[in-house]
């Protein structure tokens, strides 16, 4: 995929996050600390973020900062955790709270099944 293609999939992401949660370009460059000028460069694909900009705009759009570092392509597909673990961070109805508890426990059962697996 080209540079110029991937750039153009994240904004359009970016943005349709941004519509899901319903929020106006101004509110999220507002609440992710950056300008409401370079948001919009980034949405139409015409910027690169840096990882610090995309977490900054994933926190914001409470959405897991790997699924825009994957459409960034500052990660891999293989090096992002699990679906569950994307669906539970995006999850809105979790508190904070919530989603680690929920992320802790999974990881203590898939420790425990590698191990058990390991043991036979």
């Amino acid at each position: 995929m080209s540079k110029s293609k991937s750039l153009k999939d994240l904004g359009e992401f970016i943005r349709d996050q941004r519509n899901l949660a319903q929020m106006s370009l101004r509110r999220l460059s507002e609440i992710a600390g950056i300008s409401n000028p370079y948001l919009s460069q980034i949405e139409r694909g015409l910027r690169n973020p840096s990882a610090d900009i995309l977490k900054q705009i994933a926190k914001a759009l409470r959405i897991s900062a790997e699924s825009l570092y994957l459409k960034a392509g500052i990660l891999s597909s293989d090096e992002v955790e699990t679906d569950l673990t994307v669906a539970i961070m995006n999850d809105s109805k979790l508190t904070e709270e919530q989603k680690k508890a929920m992320l802790g426990l999974y990881r203590l059962l898939i420790n425990e099944t590698s191990k058990n697996l390991t043991d036979d």
